[in-house]
């Protein structure tokens, strides 16, 4: 414990003497101001399990609607758009943007997808590019920031219904579909990396989760680099890329004032504990611990490192989470796993016992504590869902289960080497 206490000693020294490397004119001080903010996930992008409404009734009678992408190919483009825009145009709001600054929160990070910019043939339907505007505007009435994340790439880069279409192996990397992604990032660059946005835009993200372990990882990473030079050759706005599931630190050396004078770059980590056997087995206790002792695997970096997506949940319960027609592993219904407990009112918060939303807050405390000391911040996935409370941030809100103030702590501190 004491060597852990000495190396984040260490890493908590390595930050700050990075920091005068930086230049920034963007009006969030990375390196020095912490992110706590909020995904606006299911919007722009939709993904089923987050708005179940917009494909459960089609799924049957419209034939295999699973994705954003099926639901265009099979719906076809007016049909499909008379679903989309009725969301676009309620989903996320003004009103739903003050819920988050009122909250507390000093940043929102928006996911869209290529197809908003270019479809490069495919059958998505235009029309979601005019929202990120609406959304850039309500969070400068508010004072809040925003993180510009291209959420899907042409062919997907990582074969989850998140990238806008479900395959069993992403497409990325094939073809033209890294030149067309780097395409569509200087579409995003020219017009919100322009300074005239940097009151408000505090980063533009190169790609959502790109699997490193099923796509060539090299390639990802010049592909980065390449997304990079894009946008600055608009500004010096920040730039962010997904650690690809892989450690933080292993992009040291890569993209930093000494590797092409590249100043202000940030990377993603992502943080769940719903997506294996072994955890979804755990007790509450065991995934507030593991919370502290995970913190080794994605520190240590030489950029910015933050954790752009997390959540309350401690089971995978929530409807189509692991894709259509695919059950939960927590009540035994996906395959090759067996039942741990019932999801029947897991996803209801008016039904949680006391017990469990006190276990949900530990967790959620737990994960604020570590990624506001370890990292630059976190944002917290989702800011709302249709029927899946533990990824609710609004209902957890709403039920005195995610704390207010952010800084509110109902529970001791659990990472002892974080004190």
């Amino acid at each position: 414990m004491l060597l852990k206490q000495a190396a984040l000693t260490l890493l908590t020294s390595t930050l700050v003497l990075a920091a005068p490397h930086s230049k920034r004119k963007v009006a969030f001080n990375w390196g020095s101001e912490k992110i706590r903010g909020v995904n606006i996930g299911g919007w722009l992008v939709l993904e089923p399990w987050i708005t179940p409404s917009l494909f459960q009734p089609r799924a049957v009678s419209d034939g295999e609607i699973i994705d954003e992408y099926t639901l265009c190919e099979k719906l076809g483009p007016e049909a499909a758009l008379k679903v989309l825009r009725p969301h676009w145009d309620s989903w996320a709001t003004w009103h739903d943007f003050k819920k988050i600054a009122d909250a507390g929160f000093n940043m929102v990070r928006i996911p869209i997808g290529y197809w908003a910019y270019e479809t490069f043939g495919a059958p998505y339907v235009q029309g979601a590019a005019p929202y990120m505007d609406a959304a850039i505007d309500w969070a400068r009435s508010l004072g809040l920031m925003v993180m510009i994340d291209l959420h899907g790439a042409p062919g997907s880069q990582n074969g989850y219904d998140n990238s806008g279409q479900r395959l069993a192996n992403p497409g990325w990397q094939q073809g033209d579909t890294v030149a067309q992604t780097l395409e569509v990032i200087q579409k995003i660059a020219d017009k919100y990396a322009q300074p005239w946005y940097q009151d408000v835009v505090m980063g533009i993200q190169l790609l959502n989760e790109p699997n490193a372990w099923k796509l060539n990882a090299s390639a990802i990473r010049d592909f980065n680099r390449e997304g990079f030079n894009n946008v600055r050759k608009v500004s010096d706005t920040t730039v962010v890329f997904h650690d690809a599931f892989l450690p933080p630190n292993t992009y040291n050396g890569f993209l930093t004032p000494n590797n092409d004078n590249a100043h202000n770059v940030a990377i993603d980590h992502h943080e769940y504990q719903v997506f294996s056997l072994e955890q979804i087995a755990w007790e509450p206790w065991q995934h507030r611990q593991h919370v502290c002792n995970n913190i080794y695997s994605y520190w240590g970096a030489d950029k910015w490192t933050f954790v752009g997506e997390w959540t309350a949940a401690m089971t995978d319960c929530a409807g189509w989470l692991n894709g259509h027609g695919i059950g939960a592993r927590y009540d035994g219904t996906y395959p090759e796993s067996t039942y741990i407990g019932s999801c029947a009112t897991i996803n209801d918060i008016s039904t949680w016992t006391q017990e469990f939303k006190d276990d949900t807050r530990g967790y959620i405390e737990a994960q604020l504590d570590a990624f506001s000391i370890v990292t630059q911040g976190y944002v917290f996935w989702n800011f709302k869902t249709e029927q899946s409370a533990e990824w609710d941030l609004f209902r957890l809100l709403d039920a005195g289960v995610f704390p207010q103030p952010l800084s509110d702590r109902k529970f001791a501190p659990v990472c002892s080497n974080l004190v």
